[in-house]
């Protein structure tokens, strides 16, 4: 057809394919160093805060129901990754804090989503990949859409 409406030349099934060969490629990169996509997100989410911060607050950051976040931390601090304790200035607030072994997993995870995205955009230059951030930034979604709170 060649006016953009033909399947394979909507914007948004490109989206979509490109964007499920993307979440696999991630999903093996991380799991190369141990890690699922959510674990290294939220490593890398308390790597970028600074200091600590509230466990509540990292849900909705992430984007991931509270009673999921718990299992993700309970695999991290397990691994000593991440400490949790109760806020002193309320008990019933949970302070999350990554640990310096948690640091050089991050880094770890930062260096796994690197060769992912070299592979990946390998065919632009680094000003196509900021325009590409730019307009990906710009697309109308909702931390609450069904697909985010899976």
């Amino acid at each position: 057809m060649g006016d953009g409406t033909g399947v394979d030349e909507r914007v948004s099934v490109l989206l979509a394919r490109h964007g499920g060969v993307t979440t696999a490629r991630i999903r093996d990169a991380l799991a190369a160093i141990g890690y699922t996509p959510r674990q290294g997100t939220t490593l890398l989410r308390l790597a970028a805060e600074p200091g600590r911060m509230g466990q509540q607050a990292l849900a909705e950051t992430l984007c991931v129901d509270a009673s999921v976040l718990v299992g993700i931390l309970n695999d991290l601090e397990t691994a000593e990754l991440v400490e949790r304790r109760r806020d002193p200035a309320d008990r019933r607030r949970h302070i999350v804090a990554i640990t310096a072994k948690g640091e050089r997993a991050a880094a770890d995870v930062r260096s796994a989503l690197a060769g992912v995205e070299r592979e990946l955009f390998a065919d632009l230059d680094p000003a196509e990949v900021a325009q590409l951030r730019h307009l990906l930034s710009r697309v109308h979604t909702q931390p609450d859409d069904p697909a985010c709170t899976e």
